[in-house]
């Protein structure tokens, strides 16, 4: 592994903090700005969904940037964000502030995961992009938490700030550290989008899209959740989010290892199967703190381990265009957290709280026949056709290797 790739880390952890931080000072945001913690929250909807368009937009229009400056432009496009987002006195400037940021998140998630593969050999790849999430895990960790904590003594604005500093310090330390890494070869508009009408492609990408759909509508209320099968609240249940955090930590780690040793279907088998259980019985197993704990350390682990094989089949698939694919899956990624409150809001409003993990794991159930058909082979040998003949079919006799013809 070259240690150029922890400041592509580095970045992610800054572009990971501004995108979830919203959740630590949304109380902040609630209070200073007057507005419901309903109406705070939409600020999570909107940097999803601005995210989720712009992604692959952003990947077409700088697909002949040079990637280090592509980075360092994408983080600086954070900055102002967030700088804006500290500076903003009221709620439409605040919405418009995290647009920007999400725009800046955009572009760089997507080109430091395809720039890490580039600077490490292939058979480092999968560690490779789960190195660049590891950022991502490590700013639930430790940027949400640290948000929440200091969003009493500074504020939104200076939460925000912090964060615009901090995003700073990752622009030039890309800058600094990392080498000029020429782009991909010019093709045409219609020629970069053509991956996109494989039917593998779209496949992976659905998976994303019912993974985080799956996750996102049960964790957007795992609060509420813990209070009614664990009765807990306040404290302990930002220490049981840390065990969530910790395990994703520790999967998204585990499993860019696991890509570089086992192939990429079979393994996503495996951690989707395992997931739909853990997702499926987690009001059985939330029933104690210590249950709880370990309930969402195991979670957040199967949750995390899907990302580094899912990047990783989307770059053996077109590795041409291997920076609009992933750029597709952050959208698709992304579409799955805006749709979830959505999804969510409606299982709880019907049917209540309790059951919305077992149906989330409907959701995840799709996701695992998809995977299922995806490894499957074929039925049976693909016979060749005579050119000349379609109903003539070309044999190799097992005696002699010479080729001769049969007719239906």
């Amino acid at each position: 592994m070259s240690g150029r790739t922890y400041l592509l880390t580095a970045g992610a952890f800054a572009v990971g903090t501004s995108a979830h931080i919203v959740s630590g000072v949304l109380p902040a945001v609630s209070r200073e700005l007057h507005v419901s913690h309903a109406t705070a929250g939409q600020l999570l909807t909107a940097f999803a969904i601005a995210y989720a368009i712009s992604s692959p937009l952003l990947a077409a229009v700088t697909g002949r940037w040079e990637r280090r400056t592509l980075l360092v432009t994408a983080l600086g496009v954070s900055v102002v964000g967030n700088v804006l987002a500290a500076l903003a006195p009221n709620y439409p400037l605040l919405m418009a502030a995290r647009v920007i940021t999400a725009l800046g998140a955009a572009a760089y998630t997507p080109g430091a995961t395809l720039m890490a593969t580039v600077l490490s050999p292939p058979e480092h790849r999968g560690r490779a992009v789960a190195l660049v999430f590891g950022g991502l895990t490590f700013a639930l960790v430790i940027g949400v938490p640290a948000g929440s904590l200091l969003g009493g003594p500074l504020g939104y604005q200076g939460v925000f700030g912090l964060i615009a500093g901090v995003t700073a310090i990752a622009a030039v330390a890309v800058r600094l550290g990392l080498p000029r890494v020429d782009p991909q070869p010019a093709v045409g508009l219609r020629e970069r989008f053509a991956p996109v009408a494989d039917r593998r492609v779209v496949m992976v990408l659905s998976l994303s899209v019912l993974a985080c759909l799956s996750v996102f509508a049960v964790f957007n209320y795992i609060a509420p959740l813990l209070t009614a099968t664990a009765h807990v609240e306040g404290a302990v249940i930002s220490a049981l989010l840390v065990a969530y955090g910790v395990g994703g930590a520790f999967g998204n780690w585990a499993a860019g290892r696991l890509t570089d040793r086992f192939e990429t279907r079979k393994l996503l088998v495996v951690l989707f199967g395992f997931f739909t259980v853990v997702l499926a019985t987690l009001p059985l197993t939330m029933t104690t703190v210590v249950g709880a704990a370990v309930a969402l350390f195991v979670w957040g682990a199967l949750t995390w381990a899907a990302n580094p094989p899912i990047q990783a089949w989307l770059i053996e698939l077109a590795p041409a265009n291997s920076g609009l694919l992933l750029s597709l899956n952050a959208s698709a990624i992304y579409l799955g957290v805006g749709l979830s409150g959505v999804l969510g809001g409606l299982v709880i409003s019907w049917v209540g709280l309790l059951p919305l993990a077992p149906i989330a794991a409907l959701l995840a159930v799709v996701a695992l026949v998809l995977l299922v058909f995806a490894v499957r082979p074929p039925r049976g040998p693909q016979e060749p056709r005579d050119s000349q003949d379609p109903n003539a079919l070309v044999v190799i006799s097992p005696e002699s290797g010479s080729l001769a013809k049969q007719w239906k």
